[in-house]
């Protein structure tokens, strides 16, 4: 028994006793006596309605979920409001609101989840989890990249406006430099960038000519995946958030620049190749496989390369269509289209079609507009690869 029950349970039987012996030694007639004992019986039914009360506030206060009168909502009720928000407030910052609605309790978290839709259907970055999923197949999701020379950062931002001025932060990375390769480390926070934090979601490393990158990511991107053997790819000190999600680092893409040894005139040409996952009709069916080695994996295999641009005989240069999202002429510029996608019927892709198309606007500032099959982290990957000086590739 606590100090506190004790104290109240002493105390009601000293002033039970203290009434019993003002009734027995005052109380001449027997009519005030029964009135006295019945005021008495009031009281300690009173004392004990307010223990009641006391105990029912403590085991409140001790369940969170229980103490947020919101999570008593009807869940009809409650789907209606969270519909009418994410309709309603469909552009960031009011877009904030969604992601509120996701954080008052864990039954409105998944009811959250369940109505707003992933951005290949609704072109909508709501949370953390959407930077790792497909863009729309319609229109791209457009972006922009802030350059920080200085300390060698980068910043992904989501285009709020036509202007690559404002925008909704998402992802940033620093580029390391380790021995004979550099190393670009990718979080959801600016001020963390270490790989044994939470905010940490994958790295791009290349080789020492900075022709061939190497995109990993910190979680696996389909069943079954294995963390890459390779040594200098191991991710120390991280915090493994579930013991079913294994962390570590997982190749998901390569990204490759071919050589111009003769100097024959002609922007960069690059090759990606990324793990995807297929279309959901078609995830019963056989798909191609990145991994030569692993056939018996059931994993999409996209692969893309720049789009070939055409000499413009009055401006003397090569030039590609950007759409007005690209007003600064840079040998950073490209356009990728796909020749196996595996969100395609028959996975062929449709070259004309541009999936990511990256270039300068002002100084330090970039666009980054990407759709299906890649994710807002991939596309951010590759853009990434496009900066620093590519010996023999020029």
């Amino acid at each position: 028994m606590s100090l506190r029950k004790a104290f109240l349970s002493r105390k009601g039987s000293n002033s039970r006793s203290r009434s019993l012996y003002r009734i027995t030694s005052k109380s001449a007639s027997p009519n005030n006596a029964l009135r006295e004992l019945r005021d008495l019986q009031r009281e300690e039914e009173e004392e004990e309605n307010k223990g009641l009360v006391e105990k029912e506030d403590a085991d409140v206060a001790s369940d969170p979920i229980q103490e947020n009168r919101w999570s008593k909502m009807l869940p009809e009720l409650l789907g209606v409001i969270i519909r009418n928000v994410d309709s309603t407030e469909d552009r960031w910052p009011i877009r904030k609101n969604v992601v509120a609605c996701a954080c008052v309790c864990q039954r409105w978290r998944e009811i959250t989840r369940g109505i707003v839709k992933p951005p290949q259907e609704n072109g909508q970055i709501t949370f953390p989890s959407n930077l790792k999923q497909p863009g729309p197949r319609d229109l791209p999701i457009q972006c922009f990249i802030k350059r920080n020379r200085r300390n060698s950062m980068f910043y992904l931002y989501l285009g709020l406006t036509q202007i690559a001025d404002k925008g909704k932060f998402l992802l940033a990375a620093r580029k390391f430099r380790h021995g004979s390769h550099t190393e670009y480390i990718i979080s959801l926070d600016a001020d963390d960038l270490s790989q044994g934090s939470n905010a940490y979601v994958g790295k791009l490393r290349s080789d020492f000519l900075g022709t061939k990158f190497t995109i990993y990511d910190n979680q696996p991107p389909y069943d079954g995946a294995k963390p890459s053997s390779n040594r200098a790819s191991r991710r120390f000190a991280s915090k493994q958030i579930s013991p079913q999600v294994p962390a570590g680092s997982f190749e998901i893409g390569h990204v490759s620049y071919k050589f111009n040894l003769l100097k024959s005139r002609g922007p960069r040409r690059m090759l990606c190749t990324l793990q995807c996952l297929p279309r959901r009709e078609t995830v019963d069916k056989p798909q191609k496989d990145c991994n030569t080695q692993k056939p018996e994996l059931s994993v999409g295999c996209a692969i893309l390369k720049n789009k070939a641009p055409r000499w413009h005989e009055h401006l003397q240069c090569w030039c590609l269509n950007f759409h007005g999202r690209v007003t600064v002429a840079s040998v950073k510029n490209f356009q990728l289209v796909a020749t196996v996608d595996p969100s395609q019927p028959e996975e062929r892709g449709d070259e004309d079609t541009v999936l990511l198309q990256f270039g300068k606007v002002g100084d330090d500032i970039f666009t980054m507009d990407y759709r299906q099959p890649l994710s807002a982290f991939q596309a951010f990957a590759i853009c990434l690869t496009s900066f620093g000086t590519k010996l023999a590739c020029e």
